[in-house]
C-alpha cells in the first residue's frame, strides 16, 4: 500500500460519531473503570502475572519475564499445560456438564460437548497419538475441516507436548505438503472430506497428493466427516487409520505433560513477502495467558455466554479465539462447518436465533457481504440474545462498522474492532467494552499492558497522524521464532528500530484523543478477506505454470473483500493470453496455493514496468489497479508503456 504518512489517509480521521457504552452495559461489565490502563502501564509484568496466577500452573514461575531483545521467556521455570487450562479445571467445577463446544455442520447436523466429554474425547486422542509414536515435542499436522475433532486433536497434541500445526482445508496439496516438510510433521490428522457450498471438499484426496512426497509422516489418521466421502478415500495399509476405529480402543484416561511455560504450543504458518510461508512459534505459558486475559476483557465473558467467532481454526484468530481464550475461560463455543450464505443467505442469522449466541466476532469481509445482502435477512429473525460484537481481520470501514451496529446489534451492542496479527498471538489493540467510547472504524487504543505507538522511517515517535505502527515492550503471546529461520525472526521483525522494538508491518494513524486507526499493511503482504497472502507466493505460482516468462501481483481495493489480487503477466513467446488461459492460470494458482489466492484479474502484457536495473515497479502496476494516477515513471527503462498499460487495464476489467 501506499506510505501512510501521506494526506490521502486523513479522511479517516474525520469520523467524527462516537458510541460510549449503554449505562446498562457499563454496570455489568468486568472491566468498568479506566483506572485499568493507569495500573497496567505502571507495573505490566504484575498486571500479565494477575491473569497468569488465574491459569492452573503444576510449578509456579520464578520470574515473570526475561527480556534479551528480540528474544523473550515468560513465566520462567513455571509448568503448566494447555489442555489442562482448557479442559481438566473445568470438569474438576461446576462447569463439569457445561456445553463446551455447540456444533453444527452445514447440512445441518448437530453435536453438543460438554466440558466431560471434552475431556475424555481429548484424552482418547492424546492415547491415540502416543499409540502411533508420537511424543514430546514432534510435529502433527492438521487438516481437517471445521469439526469438533480438529479442536480434540489440537488439545490432545498439547496434553502430551506434541507441536501441533494447522493447515487451513481451503489450502491446496502442494501447500499442505510445503508446511509438513518445512516442520518435519510425523502424523497427519485429516478428514475423508468437508462441506462447502453444498459441495464435498475432498480433504483425503488432496492429502493424498501432498504425501507423495513427505518422507517425514509415518501415520495419517482420517476423521470420518459422511458416509459418502468415506466411500470414495483411499486407506492406505499401514499407514492410514480412521479415527473413530482407533478412538474406540483408546483409554479416556492420560496423564497431561508438564510443559515448561517456554515449550512450544504450536506452529502457525503465515504468508510472508518471499514465496516462503514463515512457521511462526508461539509457546505454553505467555500464549495462554495472552489469549485468556484478552479473551475474558475485551468479550466481557460471562459463564452463560454463547460465544461465537466465525473464524476458521486453520487461521490464527481460530486458535486464539476459538480454541485457547475461550476454553480456558470455560465459555460455551459455538462453531459452524459451512459458509454463511448456504443454503441462504441468512444462515448465521439463523444460528444466533437458534442457539441463543449472546456474543459475535467475525470480520469485516463478512459484514460487507451482509450489507451486500440487504437488511430483509437479519430481519427474518430474532437477534435480541446478542449483547457484544466484534470485528477481526482487517481494518473495518465506518459504514460497514455503523450497519453492523444497527442492523446486527440492534444499536445496543457493544462493537469491539480489534487489532492484532498471528505473530502477536492476541489482540493488541481494541476497545474494552464496558468502558470505552468507540468510532467507527478506530481499533481504540492498546489493551491494558500493551504498549504501541505511530513511528515515521526514521524511529521517530509522531505524537499524532499517520505513520508506521510499532510495538514497544514485549507481551506475552508475542511470538517465540520462526520455525527453523532464527535470523529471519530477528531481520524481519526486530531490525528496523532495534532489538527492543517490534515491527508490524502495518500503517496506522493516531487521533488527538489517542486513538488508534489501521490502515493496512505497508509490505507486498495483502489481505483479502482476513486472509493473509503474499505477493511473492502468488508470483511465484503464476511462473510456475510453464507458460509464464514473469508476473507481478499487487493489491487493489474490494468493497467486500478489503483487498483483491490483480496479476500482471507476461507470457512466453508464441503463447497467446486468450480468456481461456486466463482461467487456465487462475486454477493453477489455485492449484498451488488455495482458491482464496486466485487472482481477481489478470492482464497480458507484453512487457512489465522496470528499472533500468530490471526492478519491476509494483508501485505503478498498484497505481494502474487502483485507478490513480501513475506516479513519477521517470527512472523506467521505457516510460511510454505505462499509458499503453494502464488504458488496457481501464478495457479489460
Amino acid at each position: 500500500m501506499a506510505d501512510p504518512t501521506t494526506a490521502e489517509f486523513s479522511d479517516l480521521l474525520r469520523e467524527d460519531r462516537t458510541f460510549p457504552p449503554s449505562e446498562a452495559f457499563r454496570a455489568q461489565a468486568l472491566v468498568r473503570d479506566e483506572a485499568i490502563y493507569a495500573e497496567a502501564a505502571r507495573d505490566p509484568e504484575a498486571f500479565w502475572a494477575r491473569f497468569a496466577a488465574e491459569l492452573e500452573w503444576s510449578t509456579p514461575w520464578t520470574q515473570v519475564l526475561d527480556w534479551q531483545p528480540p528474544h523473550a521467556k515468560w513465566f520462567v521455570g513455571g509448568k503448566l499445560n494447555a489442555s489442562v487450562n482448557c479442559v481438566d479445571r473445568h470438569v474438576r467445577g461446576p462447569r463439569r456438564n457445561k456445553a463446551a463446544i455447540i456444533w453444527e455442520g452445514e447440512p445441518g447436523d448437530r453435536r453438543t460437548l460438554t466440558y466431560h466429554d471434552l475431556y475424555r474425547e481429548v484424552s482418547q486422542f492424546a492415547n491415540v497419538l502416543k499409540s502411533l509414536g508420537v511424543t514430546k515435542g514432534d510435529r502433527v499436522a492438521l487438516y481437517l475441516p471445521l469439526i469438533p475433532e480438529l479442536t480434540i486433536a489440537m488439545l490432545a497434541c498439547a496434553r502430551i507436548g506434541a507441536v501441533h500445526s494447522v493447515v487451513f482445508g481451503g489450502f491446496s496439496a502442494e501447500s499442505l505438503r510445503d508446511r509438513i516438510n518445512d516442520s518435519l510433521c510425523k502424523v497427519l490428522v485429516t478428514a475423508d472430506g468437508g462441506y462447502r457450498r453444498g459441495q464435498i471438499v475432498p480433504l483425503k484426496q488432496m492429502a493424498d497428493e501432498a504425501l507423495e512426497g513427505t518422507p517425514s509422516i509415518e501415520s495419517v489418521v482420517i476423521v470420518q466427516r459422511g458416509e459418502q466421502a468415506m466411500k470414495m478415500v483411499h486407506v492406505k495399509e499401514g499407514r492410514d487409520h480412521w479415527y473413530h476405529r482407533l478412538m474406540q480402543d483408546a483409554s479416556a484416561r492420560c496423564e497431561p505433560e508438564p510443559m515448561d511455560a517456554e515449550d512450544m504450543l504450536y506452529i502457525l504458518y503465515t504468508s510472508g513477502t518471499t514465496g516462503k510461508p514463515k512457521g511462526i512459534v508461539h509457546t505454553t505459558g505467555g500464549y495462554l495467558t495472552g489469549t485468556y486475559a484478552t479473551t475474558k476483557l475485551v468479550f466481557d465473558m460471562k459463564d452463560e455466554d454463547v460465544y461465537w467467532c466465525t473464524a476458521d481454526i486453520g487461521w490464527v484468530t481460530g486458535h486464539s479465539y476459538v480454541v485457547y481464550g475461550p476454553l480456558a475461560n470455560g465459555a460455551t463455543v459455538m462453531m459452524y462447518e459451512g459458509a454463511p450464505d448456504w443454503p441462504q443467505k441468512d444462515r448465521f442469522w439463523s444460528i444466533i436465533e437458534k442457539y441463543g449466541v449472546t456474543i459475535l466476532y467475525t470480520a469485516p469481509t463478512a459484514i460487507r457481504a451482509f450489507m451486500r445482502w440487504g437488511t430483509d435477512w437479519p430481519a427474518k429473525h430474532d437477534l435480541s440474545s446478542l449483547r457484544l460484537l466484534g470485528s477481526v481481520g482487517e481494518p473495518i470501514n465506518p459504514e460497514a462498522w455503523v450497519w453492523y451496529y444497527k442492523f446486527i446489534g440492534g444499536e445496543r451492542c457493544p462493537v469491539v474492532d480489534t487489532w492484532w496479527q498471528t505473530e502477536t498471538g492476541a489482540i493488541m489493540i481494541t476497545p474494552l467494552p464496558g468502558v470505552t467510547t468507540t468510532r467507527p472504524g478506530s481499533a481504540s487504543r492498546p489493551f491494558p499492558g500493551i504498549s504501541a505507538e505511530i513511528r515515521n522511517e526514521k524511529g521517530e515517535t509522531i505524537p499524532a497522524g499517520g505513520g508506521l505502527l510499532a510495538l514497544t515492550r514485549p507481551w506475552p503471546s508475542m511470538l517465540r521464532g520462526i520455525y527453523g529461520d532464527p535470523e529471519r525472526y530477528a531481520r524481519q521483525y526486530w531490525n528496523k528500530w532495534g532489538l527492543g522494538v517490534y515491527v508490524t508491518g502495518d500503517g496506522a494513524k493516531l487521533d488527538a484523543e489517542g486513538n488508534f486507526w489501521l490502515l493496512g499493511r505497508v509490505d507486498d503482504v495483502l489481505n483479502v478477506a482476513g486472509h493473509r497472502i503474499g505477493t511473492m507466493e502468488v508470483e511465484s505460482a503464476l511462473v510456475d505454470h510453464p507458460s509464464v516468462a514473469e508476473a507481478a501481483v499487487v493489491g487493489k481495493p474490494h468493497a467486500i473483500k478489503g483487498q483483491s489480487i490483480a496479476a500482471f503477466v507476461t507470457l512466453k513467446e508464441g503463447i497467446f493470453g486468450t480468456k481461456a488461459h486466463l482461467e487456465l492460470l487462475r486454477e493453477h494458482v489455485a492449484k498451488k496455493i488455495g482458491a482464496i489466492a486466485k487472482p481477481d484479474d489478470i492482464i497480458f502484457t507484453a512487457d512489465l514496468p522496470k528499472t533500468r536495473s530490471g526492478k519491476i515497479m509494483r508501485r505503478l502496476l498498484r497505481d494502474i489497479a487502483e485507478g490513480k494516477a501513475v506516479g513519477d515513471t521517470t527512472t523506467l527503462a521505457d516510460p511510454s508503456m505505462m499509458a499503453k498499460l494502464k488504458a488496457q487495464y481501464e478495457n479489460e476489467t
